[in-house]
């Protein structure tokens, strides 16, 4: 049931009263329809919507926290946008096929997982040069970081395994069998496991990576898909996007720990700095979803363009 408690947008007023250095935005990619969208959080609505580039998936913040960058995957760019306004500042050509993107913790490498070719590139952080094309077949999609940002891992979604790159070496090492079309993955706050997301099942995958075996499977829901964290360094949120539900995980125990409604094909995520709501891109609906965490109620559905995903709240939870 969607309801819209008048706590809620009490509760909106009150955050962007008491930190007016923080914008009230939301930034959404809508990957279908090769445009940005940008939101008033406050007032829950769509300010502009702009183009942005072929096949915008994924979006991240640069280190300094300035800028975010767009990875245009079809259009082989990255576009950055001033954080507090979406603005367009630059364009990064000759970036190729970039599907997700990430910095190394010790920000001395750029990753991109280039989904479509069937390649992983490293590139020089400052200068986007390219420093190595991997091959990787096939299909590989998200990444993660060890912590002493020696390895990369990626999923390969239509081999059913995981990557692991020396950054170093800049070869691969290893492949781990896993589950079926292995998405989204998120190294756990102690820096011993891999959460994989296994979107053509319904589980996540644990991974020891210093052993290189399987430790355990913690049953979410069909098509778990993708993470993110809560906040706390302790908890996780993980997209099932056929089942239309969230799932939180506790990082210790690896185990779900609650469950909540997520209409649309509920894809990438983001938390608000008090840690209340979940916003979620509603992939199949043309929506951005507003989950109250405290009543697991939909309090507010917003339309975006065609299949959006990837989502930013300039003022979020902390990263951890």
């Amino acid at each position: 049931m969607l309801v819209e408690p008048m706590r809620y947008l009490s509760s909106a007023l009150l955050l962007a009263s008491a930190a007016m250095a923080a914008p009230n935005l939301a930034i959404v990619l809508n990957s279908a329809e090769e445009t940005l969208s940008v939101i008033d959080t406050a007032t829950m609505k769509e300010t502009k919507r702009f183009p942005i580039g072929k096949e915008p998936h994924h979006l991240m913040a640069t280190p300094d926290d300035k800028f975010l960058i767009v990875a245009n995957a079809a259009s082989n760019e990255l576009v950055f946008l001033d954080r507090t306004t979406g603005e367009v500042k630059n364009r990064v050509k000759n970036i190729s096929d970039p599907y997700q993107i990430g910095y190394s913790p010790d920000k001395k490498w750029f990753v991109s997982a280039s989904l479509r070719l069937d390649r992983v590139d490293i590139y020089n952080p400052e200068t986007f040069q390219v420093l190595k094309r991997i091959p990787l077949p096939k299909a590989p999609s998200h990444l993660a970081y060890s912590p002493d940002s020696k390895m990369v891992f990626i999923t390969l979604q239509d081999t059913n395994e995981l990557a692991a790159i020396d950054l170093e070496t800049q070869k691969v090492t290893w492949k781990l069998g896993i589950g079926k079309q292995p998405a989204g993955i998120l190294m756990t706050p102690d820096g011993k496991y891999l959460l994989i997301g296994i979107l053509g099942d319904k589980y996540v995958e644990v991974v020891d990576w210093k052993a290189r075996k399987l430790h355990k499977k913690i049953y979410t829901g069909k098509g778990a898909h993708n993470f993110v964290r809560l906040g706390d360094g302790k908890h996780v949120f993980l997209s099932n996007r056929a089942e239309n539900t969230i799932s939180k995980i506790n990082m210790e125990t690896l185990t779900v720990v609650d469950s909540y409604p997520a209409p649309g094909g509920p894809d990438c995520m983001d938390v608000t700095a008090d840690q209340r709501y979940l916003w979620m891109t509603s992939r199949w609906a043309r929506k951005v979803s507003i989950l109250d965490l405290q009543t697991k109620q939909i309090v507010k559905q917003i339309p975006v363009g065609r299949s959006p995903h990837g989502i930013y709240l300039v003022s979020h939870a902390p990263r951890k």
